[in-house]
């Protein structure tokens, strides 16, 4: 009776399901769930971490130019300016140098040795007047390079000598002439130094002396020419 039952219930689900148009579902088909594979499905499109930027520029700055200045000018100057001083210029300080040498060191001589006021007076005058020029002078040289005497050369030298010599109014005499003649010389050398000179310091230099020669051209011609309008010199001492 009971296989009845169930037999009987079969056909009804049968019955069913065609009425329906599906297919009965087991037991067994309820249990059986779509499962996803174990293997779990992995991203193959990864990044690859090793890519090189081969594209990318190299900083290494092969192309740039040299920074040493090869080409750039020296910039060592020739402050002295002894290399653009005219041979004029050099012969000019020569002469202005020995110069006044000369009229210091006759000067002290004739301080020590005239026999008259004048003369006494005119030598130490060219003592006083011609040390702080012959010392501007050394000066002016040292800055444009050019060594100047020290010493007299022979021809002063032999004149310092003659005038050693002599005493009383042949001193007096022998040493104005030889002032008129080195002062007739200076104020020749020295305007045209000043009007023809090239070096500027070197020109001003004469030209700043030039009233100072011209000076004692002036009182030497006068103490001559008094001297010979009377005769005589007056005598202070014996030498």
């Amino acid at each position: 009776m009971s296989n009845f039952k169930i037999f009987s219930s079969g056909l009804v689900a049968i019955a069913l399901s065609l009425a329906s148009g599906c297919t009965p579902t087991t037991p067994h088909d309820q249990t059986t769930s779509e499962v996803p594979s174990a293997q779990s499905v992995r991203t193959t499109e990864t990044p690859s971490a090793t890519i090189s930027p081969t594209a990318s520029p190299t900083t290494s700055p092969t192309t740039s130019p040299t920074t040493s200045p090869t080409a750039s000018p020296t910039t060592s100057s020739n402050t002295s300016g002894q290399n653009s001083l005219s041979s004029s210029d050099r012969e000019f300080m020569t002469k202005a140098a020995q110069g006044g040498l000369t009229e210091v060191q006759l000067g002290e001589l004739a301080s020590k040795r005239g026999t008259s006021k004048a003369v006494k007076r005119y030598g130490q005058r060219m003592v006083k007047d011609h040390t702080p020029v012959n010392n501007q002078l050394k000066q002016l040289a040292a800055k444009k390079g050019v060594t100047l005497p020290t010493s007299l050369d022979t021809t002063n030298q032999q004149v310092k000598q003659s005038l050693s010599e002599l005493s009383g109014a042949a001193f007096n005499r022998e040493y104005l002439n030889q002032m008129l003649k080195d002062h007739q010389n200076d104020v020749s050398a020295f305007q045209t130094e000043a009007q023809q000179g090239q070096d500027p310091d070197v020109k001003a230099f004469a030209a700043q002396t030039l009233p100072t020669i011209q000076k004692h051209l002036q009182q030497v011609s006068y103490l001559i020419n008094h001297a010979s309008s009377t005769g005589t010199t007056t005598p202070t001492s014996t030498p």
